[in-house]
């Protein structure tokens, strides 16, 4: 994740408390979302972040009763060649071992990502984000070989390898990440030829996506790629412009390549460090913020990985220091035990509960209203039931710590809705709606910067014992 120093003067002054406001819309309340474990949904485009465990800036085993239920359908792991071969031509994966075991027991399908640098070689590169790439011709050749030896160890458990990490955040140049993806996925590809491979993991310099795609087509090796992954932290979650513009390369060098959201998240309060810093933020606010994110990606077709599971513990050793970077779902201790679930976590649920690949993406909706804020808005089939869901929510700004609601008139076209109820997926609560006569206008519609859906009750599951 790139260190990015940010200021809003607008959440400057926002309470680091509680929400200030009331969530609920004044409906009659119904129940709750059904969630489920990964286990229980088939499939689905969500992702986990696991990240940092090569480095033990977390610890799996802390947390791993609370992966399953979760309802992600696979995890982000960095594997970490430093914490593999501590001795040279050495393999110790135990540690990794039991972490995608224990994951894919949980029907959480782990994607590794081949990192960092590993200091027992000369020129052997960077042990940490922001790190040198292996440069020497002996550390490239030990690279080569452990990337041999962890794709054989796992080909088959695992199908996705993305190759290290925000190279865009390093000294190094866009050419010398693609010479070291390039031999590095051909090895995958040898051991491996149906591996899916991943490129980039971009911090964000789209400058420098281009130079690398540039220079993999050139080399006529553009077919290694299945897919860029990018990161972003942007204020307002519903920024996507990035991958817009991503899009605009790939197709413009003749290769429609696949983008994935490989790392976003917010934090839950404030912290001076890492990306959304100096922000005065709430577990309300990240709430709201990763929810609005997630969707955004979803409503252009963009698989997303939510980072990170569990607050993480960054140490510093040169200074002895540890820096915590509080993105996670969970809250943790001092001893990096968890200490609670946040409520981003039980949002999180509920998206991943809901959205999976039972739900197609309407194309052709859109949808008209008498709001005088930006709005998003963006629709999805069930593919057994036939029933819609509707997404909506105000778009303008960063969300803020009060839950306040504006009543806003709607008309969709491409939507129908017979039966509707109201969904908060801040809380997972299911409300009743009135009908509409014609299934498609919906007025005083209770709104705010946090995603609720409109949706035909047939298309959700819903728990009407639950009345939270």
């Amino acid at each position: 994740m790139k260190l990015k120093s940010l200021f809003h003067p607008a959440l400057a002054l926002t309470s680091i408390l509680t929400a200030t406001a009331q969530i609920d819309p004044g409906l009659p309340l119904l129940g709750k979302l059904k969630t489920h474990s990964a286990k229980e949904i088939p499939s689905s485009n969500w992702s986990i972040g696991g990240e940092t465990l090569d480095r033990d800036f977390g610890v799996y085993e802390n947390y791993k009763k609370y992966l399953g239920p979760l309802g992600a359908k696979s995890i982000r792991l960095q594997t970490g060649w430093a914490k593999c071969e501590k001795s040279p031509g050495v393999y110790d994966f135990s540690w990794l071992d039991a972490i995608v075991d224990d994951a894919l027991s949980q029907g959480v399908q782990p994607w590794l990502e081949l990192n960092y640098g590993n200091p027992i070689y000369p020129g052997g590169g960077g042990t940490n984000l922001g790190g040198d790439l292996p440069s020497s011709p002996e550390a490239l050749a030990a690279w080569d070989k452990w990337v041999r030896a962890i794709v054989k160890r796992y080909q088959n458990r695992v199908t996705e390898w993305e190759i290290w990490n925000e190279p865009d955040g390093n000294k190094a140049m866009p050419e010398a990440y693609a010479d070291l993806f390039i031999r590095t996925a051909e090895i995958v590809r040898s051991e491996q030829p149906k591996a899916k491979i991943y490129a980039l993991a971009l911090a964000g310099e789209i400058p420098y996506a281009e130079a690398f795609m540039k220079h993999v087509s050139a080399a006529g090796k553009l077919a290694l790629i299945d897919a860029i992954t990018i990161h972003g932290y942007p204020i307002n979650p519903d920024d996507t412009e990035n991958i817009i513009q991503l899009r605009a390369i790939t197709n413009r060098i003749g290769a429609p390549i696949e983008i994935r959201q490989g790392e976003s998240g917010a934090t839950s309060r404030f912290q001076k460090h890492f990306a959304l810093n100096n922000l005065q933020m709430t577990e309300t606010i990240q709430t709201k913020w990763n929810l609005r994110r997630m969707l955004a990606h979803h409503g252009i077709d963009v698989p997303f990985n939510l980072f990170t599971i569990i607050d993480l513990h960054y140490v510093l050793k040169t200074k002895g220091l540890v820096i915590m970077n509080y993105k996670g779902l969970l809250a943790s201790k001092p001893d990096q035990t968890v200490d609670y679930v946040k409520p981003a976590y039980l949002a999180a649920q509920n998206v991943f509960s809901t959205f999976d690949d039972s739900l197609v993406r309407m194309k052709d909706f859109s949808a008209q209203s008498n709001a005088t804020k930006p709005l998003a808005a963006f629709a999805y089939s069930h593919q057994k039931s036939g029933g819609q869901i509707v997404t909506l929510w105000c778009k303008d700004d960063m969300p803020g710590n009060s839950n306040d609601k504006t009543l806003v008139d709607f008309t969709f076209q491409g939507a129908t809705i017979n039966d509707p109820v109201y969904v908060d997926l801040y809380n997972g609560k299911v409300y009743a709606l009135p009908k509409s006569a014609d299934g498609k206008t919906f007025p005083k519609i209770p709104l705010y910067d946090s995603p609720i859906l409109i949706a035909e009750k047939s298309a959700l599951q819903i728990d009407f014992k639950t009345k939270p």
